[in-house]
């Protein structure tokens, strides 16, 4: 550890294969930072759909005695037992829309609320969100799957919007959202196709590490790959 301030990465969603991943990482000394991982059942916990559990969490982060360098969500829904992604508008449900804009839009959001706050107005931070190339309205060509394409179009327009007010007080603060690619988690399995590009979680999360530590403050603002390479929003 460099310094006389303990540096902190926080990863939010941990309880997910991708997050929990990163998380791990993250503790192969790959940063020089203490990991704090939050899911649902962590000490203090956070649930995307609870802001006060939001709130409690950072307030525990904001009495550490350390520097924030590293906010990653990890998080998002696209099914479950009850909602499968739509393959047209006939299969639209009040119900499945809003679940999919409460987890993969407005928790987020409420997540930059409370912890933007808490990075350092100097010196390079970094907030990044887990997003989907399938929210890219520019690259929607083939349509379906409305509440997922819609929910992470917003959490894209959320970040772009969160980067523009962080450079007015915290000017090497970097706010990205990143599509992990095709990832071999209980999200995406069931509808992982022969030939796709399948990674397991670990190299996943090696990809992003790298892609993190590759930002500099001209990518705040950006909608990036697991190469680094820009998505059209």
């Amino acid at each position: 550890m460099s310094g006389a301030t303990k540096q902190l990465a926080l990863v939010i969603g941990a309880h997910g294969g991708i997050g929990r991943a990163f998380a791990d990482r993250l503790r192969t000394n790959e940063i020089d930072c203490d990991v704090i991982a939050f899911t649902r059942e962590s000490v203090p916990p956070i649930d995307l759909k609870s802001e006060t559990s939001i709130e409690t969490a950072a307030r525990f982060v904001s009495e550490q005695v350390a520097e924030i360098r590293l906010v990653f969500v990890a998080t998002g829904f696209l099914h479950d037992e009850a909602f499968v992604p739509e393959r047209g508008l006939r299969h639209l449900n009040r119900e499945h829309m809003l679940k999919s804009f409460e987890i993969n839009a407005v928790g987020p959001a409420l997540v930059m609320k409370h912890f933007s706050p808490l990075l350092p107005r100097a010196g390079r931070s970094v907030f990044a969100v887990l997003s989907a190339k399938v929210g890219s309205i520019g690259e929607n060509r083939l349509g379906g799957w409305h509440s997922y394409r819609a929910s992470k179009a917003a959490l894209n327009q959320l970040v772009r919007t969160s980067a523009i007010e962080l450079k007015r007080t915290k000017p090497e603060a970097i706010c990205v959202a990143l599509h992990p690619g095709t990832t071999d988690t209980r999200l995406s399995a069931p509808f992982a196709k022969a030939g796709l590009d399948i990674q397991p979680p670990a190299v996943v999360a090696e990809r992003l590490v790298a892609v993190l530590r590759a930002l500099s403050q001209k990518d705040s603002g950006s909608f990036l790959d697991y190469s680094g390479a820009t998505i059209p929003w």
